[in-house]
């Protein structure tokens, strides 16, 4: 695993490397962030949070717990200029035995949103994936007002599979939800 140096003189635990970013585990140093993130209203509009998180709840997500195949793989997005994490990123509801996940992606600070991070996040999530873990299929799905999210899936390849009605509940109304898919195949195909 390379470390890279913060300014502050502390070593970054780089698991994955893109062009701005980086992908570091998830780790409690982070929870005041995490909570942050997930209880801004702007973050968490199409996030599906709905219920305010206190630190309390969020250093229930790193306590010991039994060892076996994890369904659920995260990454804090590490932003290399800055310096600073930025949103997390990761696969859920992980299906070993028919190689699929969920892709779940938040930038936690507004700051860097419409700046292609989400982009490169999402592709190295998709090469790690396909390439190490050996999935063989990637699920996504976002609100039909949530134009970015679902940017980002049609420009990686992701295929539409269809309207889900009235899957999110937003702001006083329900909202139709897309959802995508990407095959490992068509995935390494387009890399040729």
């Amino acid at each position: 695993m390379k470390e890279k140096e913060e300014k502050e003189g502390k070593e970054v635990p780089v698991f994955i490397e893109g062009e701005t970013i980086y992908f570091i585990p998830h780790n409690s140093e982070y929870i005041n962030l995490y909570v942050k993130w997930f209880n801004d209203p702007k973050v968490r509009k199409y996030a599906r949070e709905i219920v305010p998180i206190r630190v309390d709840d969020a250093k229930k997500w790193f306590e010991e717990s039994e060892r076996g195949t994890p369904n659920y793989i995260g990454f804090v997005i590490w932003h290399k200029k800055d310096m600073k994490p930025i949103g997390v990123i990761g696969l859920g509801l992980i299906d070993w035995v028919n190689g699929w996940a969920n892709v779940g992606l938040s930038i936690g600070e507004p700051a860097y949103w419409n700046k292609n991070i989400a982009t490169e996040a999402t592709e190295l999530l998709i090469e790690y994936a396909f390439n190490e873990l050996n999935l063989n299929k990637l699920q996504g799905c976002a609100a039909v007002e949530n134009v970015g999210s679902w940017s980002v899936a049609k420009k990686l390849g992701f295929k539409f599979e269809g309207i889900g009605k009235q899957e999110m509940y937003v702001d006083g109304k329900y909202l139709d939800e897309k959802r995508y898919c990407l095959l490992r195949e068509d995935w390494l195909n387009s890399k040729k």
